[in-house]
Formats: structure tokens, sequence, C-alpha cells
């Protein structure tokens, strides 16, 4: 028998190849799924008691001599009418409007009629099918079409039930004949298909050299654990199969074990891993499974944005895919699961922190870059999470954003009613700054996390009269002001010509703007302190985070140098500053070396010290030392 497949043109295979190029190595996937598929349809039509002796196992085997792949199945098979109704049949309506449609995509178009089979033609010149029904009779078929819309169809001499899928492999894709790559490809789609996967023969190593054993590969062999209840699983059980899933990695901090059946089905384990980098480089690790096939780790829809630095899997018939089943398509059931898990997370973080807080706080430096995350991108997880979000001060304690209101009102509430949290994201470059904070009684904490700014950022917004001060944006009197500032004592002539005399002092730095302000402080406090103002430095830190904001990325850091009028050494230089500040050349007084060193100082506690400023610096201090 010779026919034309049902399609309305000739150019069906140039679009399937056109449309599913950057896409083609599903190919295997869906023959493989399609084996499966057939042996499942087996177990269910003669019982599994009546199979139990049957080998099931799909087969695939690599010919590189000859160029093909195949695809074997002791599954139901086909006859002579199955072949004719789920492979000879594509129905479209007409080409122009199937590309009309489609023109504009790359997607793939072969899963959106339920007939991945023809994915095999996106590497195959030829392709063969010889098969038999389980049906008593059944006579062997063989199905032959070598990428046009004509086939041939004829008598087959097989005398196993079942169906070998032989792809001819074209030379554009001779890649795929290769064991390794057709080893890694199974092992990335099929390592949970509920049919052994078995692929040649297993090897080991023996008079120097891998040779072949009579025991046979089998890709798969690996229960999936998100099938099972939660119940019947030990902490044990989950930690193995995670390092299955991720060979390289810690201990995950704790886990979720999803099980929805209504309004959609969906099951999974998601984990919580130890994050100790970038948040880009933890993205893709959530793998969806369709069925227990691999489908995709791009899980972007399904999961909220926070959540996909979680890994683990998540398999569910019913999220709609595209044709390729590689990508999402835009659905309010797909919603509806990505708010389902937002609350499952949700719950779980909650009771953590309800049955042991010891624990959560311990876990808190891990956990807090996921609830971070979730609280800036969706305001549902806020609300859910305020109540177990916790600040860590300085010292190691930790307080929930209630408790820690309580703990600072009193003594950090400036005067015109505005709750100051005062914070360090560097302890050690900002310890000088963080103790004369602490000097004044006040509490600092500890923010040093990736996204512990902007988190700061979205406190202030969500809580009135609620302010985010880092403990270097100031002096300590000013961090927290109780009454209006003291002014220092100056004239603006002298205001001017004491800032010239003072930017005449500090070093010319790349992207480097300083200010000069005259704050009469006590006279044990230092000469002069540099401090970098609050909101331009958090816009700077923001703008590596949020797109629109790459203005302020470009602009100079912006410092202010703060002198002290009251120190005795400051006296002298203004004194001196103002006698001189019509000769020009005048020879250095004693009191600006002095001053050169206090600034150096000052450089050198906000990391501004370097280069050939740094080596003067040390070289005068080692001269004063003589």
């Amino acid at each position: 028998m010779k026919g034309n497949i049902g399609v309305t043109t000739e150019n069906i295979f140039p679009v399937i190849k056109k449309f599913l190029y950057s896409d083609h190595e599903i190919f295997l996937r869906e023959m493989v799924s399609n084996a499966v598929d057939a042996t499942q349809k087996l177990k269910t039509i003669l019982g599994n008691e009546a199979l139990k002796d049957d080998d099931l196992a799909v087969r695939i085997s690599l010919n590189k001599d000859a160029g093909t792949i195949t695809i074997s199945d002791r599954g139901i098979g086909m006859t002579e009418q199955a072949i004719d109704k789920y492979i000879n049949q594509i129905a479209f309506s007409g080409v122009t409007d199937f590309l009309e449609k489609y023109k504009d995509t790359a997607n793939a178009i072969i899963g959106h009629f339920g007939l991945g089979f023809y994915s095999a033609f996106m590497v195959s010149d030829k392709v063969e099918i010889v098969t038999k029904s389980y049906q008593e009779g059944a006579k062997a078929v063989k199905w032959t079409c070598d990428g046009s819309p004509e086939f041939e169809l004829t008598e087959a001499d097989k005398a196993d039930r079942g169906t070998d899928i032989v792809l001819h492999i074209a030379e554009d894709c001779k890649e795929f004949l290769e064991k390794d790559k057709i080893e890694s490809l199974l092992r990335k789609y099929c390592l949970f298909m509920p049919v052994n996967i078995v692929f040649g023969k297993k090897t080991e190593w023996k008079e120097g050299k891998m040779v072949e054993t009579e025991e046979d590969n089998v890709i798969n062999g690996n229960e999936p654990m998100w099938t099972k209840t939660p119940s019947s699983l030990t902490d044990e059980d989950y930690k193995k199969f995670y390092h299955l899933l991720y060979p390289m990695q810690d201990d995950p901090l704790f886990w979720i074990h999803l099980n929805v059946d209504y309004p959609f089905n969906l099951t999974g384990i998601l984990y919580f891993p130890r994050v100790n980098s970038s948040i880009d480089l933890q993205k893709g690790k959530i793998q969806l499974y369709c069925n227990q096939v691999f489908v995709t780790d791009q899980v972007d829809g399904i999961v909220p944005e926070f959540l996909t630095l979680l890994h683990g899997v998540i398999d569910s018939p019913d999220i709609p895919l595209n044709v390729s089943r590689s990508y999402l398509q835009s659905d309010r059931d797909v919603k509806k699961i990505s708010t389902y898990i937002t609350k499952k997370v949700a719950d779980r973080l909650n009771q953590l922190f309800k049955d042991n807080r010891k624990d959560f706080e311990e876990k808190w430096d891990d956990l807090k870059l996921f609830i971070n995350y979730g609280m800036l991108s969706q305001e549902d997880f806020y609300t859910r999470a305020k109540d177990f979000t916790l600040l860590k001060d300085v010292e190691g304690k930790f307080f929930t954003l209630e408790e820690y209101q309580t703990l600072i009102k009193d003594e950090q509430t400036d005067k015109d009613g505005n709750l100051i949290y005062l914070y360090t994201d560097n302890k050690e470059e900002q310890y000088s700054y963080i103790e004369a904070a602490k000097a004044k009684g006040y509490s600092v904490l500890n923010m040093d996390g990736q996204l512990d700014v902007p988190t700061a950022s979205m406190l202030e917004q969500k809580n009135e009269k609620t302010r985010f001060v880092r403990v270097d944006s100031d002096v300590a009197d000013r961090l927290i002001p109780k009454e209006d500032t003291k002014k220092a004592d100056l004239t603006d002539e002298q205001t001017k010509t004491l800032t010239e005399a003072m930017k005449r002092l500090l070093p010319a730095m790349d992207k480097v703007e300083f200010g000069v302000e005259f704050q009469p402080m006590s006279d044990e406090s230092a000469p002069l302190i540099i401090t970098r103002n609050e909101f331009m430095r958090r816009m700077k830190d923001m703008s590596k985070f949020q797109s629109g904001m790459g203005f302020y990325g470009q602009m100079p850091d912006a410092y202010t140098v703060v002198v002290n009028t009251e120190s005795t050494l400051m006296k002298g230089w203004m004194a001196e500053a103002q006698e001189n500040a019509d000769k020009d050349n005048a020879e250095p007084t004693a009191n600006e070396q002095k001053l050169s060193q206090a600034i150096d100082l000052a450089l050198l506690q906000n990391n501004l010290l370097k280069g050939a400023q740094l080596d003067n610096f040390i070289k005068r201090s080692l001269e004063m030392l003589k």
C-alpha cells in the first residue's frame, strides 16, 4: 500500500524542521515516551499479573555504521488501521492558516497535535516503523517515510508484539549517533520513567580497557520520590533523592512535599538549598515533569519568581505546555498553581518558625535570601512572611520585626518621630562607626545579605515613619537627631575659605566626590570623620538589582568630610587656613601635616586609601615613629 499522509501541503516536513530545529533533541524524549505509553497501555489491558514474567523494557540501540537509532518496545503494537489513524492523519485546516498562525514563533509544533512521533523528522531523513499488534491473529506491518508526505505500508516479518522505530539520521544531525550524546539525553529525559529504559550493556574496566558486560545498561530504575506519600518517607530518603538530583550539593536546609488533586493535579518535592552565591547562579534548578517524563527546567510561570531559587521536582499532567511541551502557555490554571506553591512554602516556613525557633534562627542566613526575594517580588508573600521574618543585630541576636520595633522605639526615635534602624553591611570595615553608635546606647543591625538593602527600602515603604540608616552615613551624634543640630560658629565667607582649603588637602579620586561640613562635636571626638550619604549610596546599591536605575550607578560616590570645629587640631588649622588664604605656595604648617595624617586615617577607615596615597601615609607614619 502507498499513499500520502493526510496533510494539505507537501511542505509540512520542512516546516517541522524549521520550527523544531532549535529544540531538536526532544525527538528522543518523544520516541521513548511513546514506547512507554504503548507499554503502559498493554499493562492496563492485560493486567500486571499476566505480564509479570514478560520483559517490558524499552530498548534503544545505536548503529553508527548504518547511521540509525532504533527504539523498540513490547507494548500494544499497531495494526494497519491504527497506523493509518494515528500516523497518517495530521489534521491541518490548511498550510496557509498554519504558517500565518506560527510564523513569528520559534516554538515547536508537534506536541500541539498529539503527534510527537513526527519530531523524528527533525533529525531523520527516513523513518521506518515495524510493528505488530498484541491482538490475536494480528499481522506485522512496516511503515516507511522519507520526509515527504508520501509513505509506504507493507507486510513485515516480526514474530513478537510491539513496535520498532528506526530513525535514519540525517547528515546534519550526526551528533546523535554518538553513544555519549544519546546516553546523556536518555538520562536527562527518562530518569524516572515507569518502564525500564535500556541502552546497550554496562561496561567495566578489564585488561586495560573498557569492555561490555552481559548486564543491561538500565538508564532509569530510580523511583520517583514525589509519587510517594510523605508519611512513608524518612529524612534520609529525602536527602538521598536530593543528592540523586544534585550530586555535588550540600544537604538541603529542608523540603516541602507537594500533593494536590484539585483544581489541578500536581505532585513534587521542593528543596531549600544552601545559597552562598549570586541569585542568578541558583536559578534553573527546578525540574518540571509530565507523568514522570522530564519536560524542562525553565519553570517561570509555574513557580513564583522568588522560588526559582529552590531545587527539586514538580510533576503535573495539567500544566498547559506549548506544542513542543518545552514552554508554558499563559493560562489561569498556571497562576493557580503558582499561588498554591507560594502559600504552601509560606505555611511551611511559618510552621518551622513556630515549632523550633532556635533551629529557624540557625538557618536564617541561608533562608533570608529566599524570604527577602519573596517579600520584594510578591505582595501576598510579604503579608504571610512578615511575622516570621527576622532581623539580626551585630551581636548575633535575632528579632522579629515587631520585637525589634519594641526594642528600639525608646532610644532610636528621632525628634520628628521617625524610628531609626541603624545597620551595617560590613562589620569589619565599619567597626569604629558601630562602636560609636553602641557607645550612645544604640542597637545596630547586621544587614550584609545580597538583598538586604532593597529589603530595607521595602520595609520603609511598608511602615510609616521608619528609616534605615547605615551606621557610617553620619557622625554618631547625628545618626538619630534628638534636637536641632548645632551649627558651627562660622560666617559664609569663613566656610567658603575653609572648604576650599580642606579640598586642597583631599586626594583626587576617580568617581569619588567629597563635600565638606563643619560641625561642633566634643573635643574627644576625632578631628574629622568621613561619612557617606545614605540616600545616594542606597540608590547606587539598588541600581545593581533594579532596571531603570542605571543613572545612579553611573554617578560618582559621594562622601562628606565632617570637620569637628571643637577639636584642638582643627581650631589651629582653621586659624592658619584663614590667615594663609591669600598667600600663594605657603609652606605646609605643622597643623597641616598632622591634618594630612588625620585625613588619611579617615580615608583608611572608609577603605579609600590606596595606591600612592597609601604609600605616602605609611612613609609619613614611619617617620613619626622615629
